[in-house]
């Protein structure tokens, strides 16, 4: 049976300060977003009915259009009251969640310096993001590499950028993997291609350091979390030649979670006490109400 479409769903979406049944929401071909990529967007979950992290995303929402140069027409506190709302309309308590924000089609061309920017939030059940991940998830050596800082607007979560991670994750399923680790345009390692990437090494929790890709709020957390426990963070330069000295590896994201990872391009990891310990927390995190 085929996926049901996402334009043909029960509920609502919120668009452009007001409800509007899910089948309504539409732009037209003319949109500068769907021509140009002049879009942002944020990946969240609700558990429990509270959002986790909600005040951030929207936050980073805001940045993320500052950095492309539009301002949102809402603030970070509307944001968050038409996110609650939307989680109680739907009536799911445990939820994805997408909040857009883009040019649309007042003005056609590369430039579009009018303020015609548009907002919508939608949501929908999405449980684990990788099929049985607690097996641990299989990667390979992305086609494609994380461009300089000097090149793209890294720190914002603009569509555009996820261009290569669709290109390298299509070829990481075709080749029978479940996602690929990108490297940087260095060669250094740098995430996957919807996830920010953790190793283990001797007790010592190591990760990329976030100069030419997103700093996801996910990472911030399990940083936070390991922190607390008293496991040492160390944020660097990863090479490729150091993959064998590790012995877990985990993704995470607002969509990933935690997820274990097994292989990389054919070297073994062992999900083991520090990935249980932080999965752990997380989902202990995140089912508390004050998370939010």
């Amino acid at each position: 049976m085929a996926a049901q479409s996402f334009d043909d769903r029960e509920g609502w979406i919120w668009m452009d300060g007001e409800f509007i049944a899910h089948r309504d929401a539409r732009v037209h071909v003319l949109t500068h977003a769907m021509h140009y990529a002049s879009a942002v967007f944020e990946g969240e979950r609700a558990y429990d009915g509270a959002i986790f992290k909600s005040r951030e995303h929207s936050e980073r929402l805001h940045t993320s259009a500052k950095i492309l140069g539009f301002k949102l027409p809402y603030s970070v506190e509307e944001i968050d009251r038409a996110k609650a709302e939307l989680v109680a309309r739907q009536g799911t308590p445990n939820c994805y969640m997408r909040a857009i924000a883009w040019r649309g089609s007042e003005q056609m061309g590369v430039s579009a310096k009018r303020d015609d920017v548009h907002v919508a939030i939608s949501s929908w059940i999405w449980g684990d993001y990788f099929a049985d991940k607690m097996k641990g998830v299989r990667l390979m050596i992305a086609p494609w590499r994380r461009p300089a800082p000097d090149t793209a607007p890294a720190n914002s979560k603009a569509a555009g950028l996820y261009m290569i991670c669709t290109l390298s994750r299509h070829a990481a399923t075709d080749a029978g993997f479940d996602d690929a680790m990108m490297f940087d345009w260095r060669g250094q390692i740098a995430e996957g291609t919807g996830a920010n990437i953790f190793f283990v090494k001797d007790g010592v929790l190591h990760t990329p350091y976030p100069d030419c890709f997103l700093n996801g709020i996910t990472r911030q957390t399990v940083i936070g979390m390991a922190r607390q426990r008293g496991i040492e963070v160390v944020e660097r330069a990863i090479w490729p030649n150091e993959l064998p000295t590790f012995s877990e590896c985990f993704l995470t994201g607002s969509a990933a979670e935690i997820t274990p990872v097994r292989e990389i391009a054919g070297l073994n990891f062992k999900p083991s006490n520090m990935t249980e310990m932080l999965l752990n927390d997380f989902a202990a995190l995140t089912r508390r109400k004050n998370a939010a």
